[in-house]
């Protein structure tokens, strides 16, 4: 069944069944379905790894996207937490 905010609903499913977050494949099907998938696949690669990023800034961009429990977590933890979200 099609959801409203959900523009590509085909590339929404194959990332959910992917495993991918409900948010996360909503981002990228969204973006897809408004620029095209080849346009959406050149456009990472901009930012530093996240192991290059101070523990400050990880928590800042954990706390931006709503990661949970981010308090507790170590540098790794959140590395994690950031890549899976």
């Amino acid at each position: 069944m099609p959801r409203a905010q959900i523009k590509n609903e085909k590339t929404y499913q194959k990332l959910r069944d992917k495993g991918e977050s409900k948010e996360k494949a909503a981002r990228i099907a969204n973006a897809s379905a408004a620029q095209g998938q080849k346009k959406v696949g050149r456009k990472g690669g901009k930012s530093p790894s996240y192991s290059d990023w101070s523990k400050d800034d990880l928590m800042k961009r954990a706390r931006e996207i709503g990661v949970e429990g981010r308090s507790s977590m170590n540098k790794s933890q959140l590395i994690d937490a950031l890549r899976n979200h």
